[in-house]
C-alpha cells in the first residue's frame, strides 16, 4: 500500500462531487461542512463540478486528476454520494493517483472510488462526507469528529465505540434543520457472532450495493485470491430488504469473496427514509432480517468467519471512519475492535 503522509493544519484539502453536485440544490449543510473543515484548520478548495448538477463522467474525473495533480492538495474529501460515480471510473488515469497517493474521504457512492484506489494500492478512508458529517446540523456528533479527527491528522490505533444513534433523515429543504441536533436514540451493543479468537486484517468493503455493481461491471475488481483480512459492509438509504442483501451476499460467495475473509464487519442499517417512514417495531424488524441475512450467507459461504453487527459505518449517524486498506483489530474476549489509521 502507498502510504501518504498526514495532512497539518493549514494543508489545503479539495473537495469534489465524483458522483453529483448536489451542493447546487442545498447550498446550507455544504456551506456549513466547508466552515467546519476551516475549524479543523484546513482550507476547502473547489472545483468546476463540485457543485454543478448534470456534469458529466469526463468532468468529474477531470476534478479528479485535478485534485490529484496539484502538489499543494493533502487531502481529497467528497462532497456526498449518489448513484452514478461508477460511469466516471473508466475515464481515470491511474498513474495520475499513483503519482501522490493522498487520503481520499468518502462512502456510499464513493465506494467506487475508494474500491478504485485500493485495487491500485492506495489507501483511503471510508466516510465522511462535506454535507452529511461536517454538515450535521446544530454541531459534528462528537464520536464522528473524534474519528475524522484522527483518520486526518494521526496514525497509530484508534477504538471504535458505540453510543447514541439515529437513522432519521431531516429535511435540508428546512432551513431550521440546520439550527439544531437531530435526537439520538440511546446506544445498542455489537452482536458477536462465530469464532471466539481474535482477528486481525486488512479492511476491504463499503456499501454493499455499490460492491455488487462493481463485481457485475468486473473491471476493478482484484483477483479473489488478492484479497483477505477483514470485509465491512453496510447498506443505503435505499434500504435493500432482506431478501436482496441475501442475493448481494450470494453472489458473492459464489464469486469466491466471501471464503476470502475471516471476519466481516457489518453497519448498522438505515431502516427509515422521508419518503419511507417506519415505527420503531417496523424498523426493529427490518434491521434484524438483515442482520439474519447476513448470518444466513455466511453459515453457507463462510461457517467459520467472525461477524459483529450493530456498528456505526455507514448511513447512520454518528458515523465513525474506516482506513481503507488499513488493519482492523477485532477482539471477542473484550468485545472491541481498534483500527489502525
Amino acid at each position: 500500500m502507498l502510504f501518504s503522509r498526514k495532512v497539518v493544519a493549514g494543508d489545503r484539502v479539495a473537495v469534489v462531487s465524483p458522483s453529483g453536485g448536489l451542493p447546487e440544490v442545498f447550498p446550507a449543510p455544504y456551506e456549513l461542512g466547508l466552515e467546519r473543515l476551516r475549524g479543523f484548520g484546513l482550507e476547502p478548495v473547489e472545483y468546476p463540478t463540485t457543485r454543478k448538477l448534470g456534469t458529466t463522467p469526463q468532468e468529474r474525473a477531470a476534478d479528479l486528476h485535478a485534485a490529484w495533480s496539484d502538489p499543494s492538495i493533502r487531502a481529497v474529501i467528497a462532497s456526498i454520494g449518489g448513484d452514478d460515480q461508477l460511469t466516471v471510473l473508466k475515464h481515470l488515469d491511474p498513474e495520475v493517483f499513483r503519482a501522490d497517493p493522498k487520503p481520499f474521504f468518502g462512502y456510499s457512492d464513493n465506494t467506487n472510488l475508494l474500491n478504485f484506489l485500493y485495487s491500485l494500492g492506495i489507501p483511503a478512508y471510508h466516510g465522511g462526507s462535506v454535507m452529511v458529517q461536517f454538515g450535521r446540523g446544530g454541531a459534528m456528533h462528537p464520536d464522528s469528529e473524534r474519528s475524522l479527527r484522527a483518520a486526518l491528522f494521526s496514525s497509530g490505533d484508534f477504538e471504535l465505540t458505540a453510543s447514541g444513534w439515529t437513522d432519521r433523515d431531516r429535511d435540508w429543504a428546512d432551513p431550521s434543520t440546520l439550527e439544531s441536533e437531530p435526537e439520538l436514540f440511546p446506544a445498542t451493543e455489537w452482536s458477536w457472532h462465530g469464532r471466539q479468537d481474535q482477528v486481525s486484517g486488512r479492511l476491504w468493503g463499503g456499501c454493499l450495493e455499490i460492491l455488487e455493481w462493481q463485481l457485475a461491471a468486473n473491471r476493478w475488481m482484484l483477483p479473489v485470491e488478492e484479497y483477505s483480512g477483514v470485509l465491512f459492509l453496510e447498506t443505503s438509504e435505499e434500504l435493500p430488504s432482506a431478501d436482496d442483501v441475501y442475493w448481494m451476499l450470494r453472489n458473492f460467495g459464489e464469486r469466491g469473496l466471501l471464503e476470502r475473509f475471516d471476519a466481516v464487519l457489518w453497519g448498522r442499517p438505515k431502516s427509515w427514509a422521508l419518503d419511507r417512514r417506519s415505527t420503531p417495531e417496523e424498523s426493529a424488524a427490518f434491521v434484524e432480517a438483515q442482520y439474519a441475512a447476513a448470518r444466513r450467507a455466511l453459515a453457507e459461504y463462510k461457517p467459520d468467519a467472525l461477524l459483529v453487527t450493530g456498528l456505526d459505518i455507514g448511513h447512520t449517524d454518528p458515523q465513525l471512519v474506516l482506513p481503507y486498506g488499513g488493519i482492523a483489530t477485532l477482539t471477542p474476549a473484550t468485545r472491541s475492535i481498534s483500527v489502525s489509521y
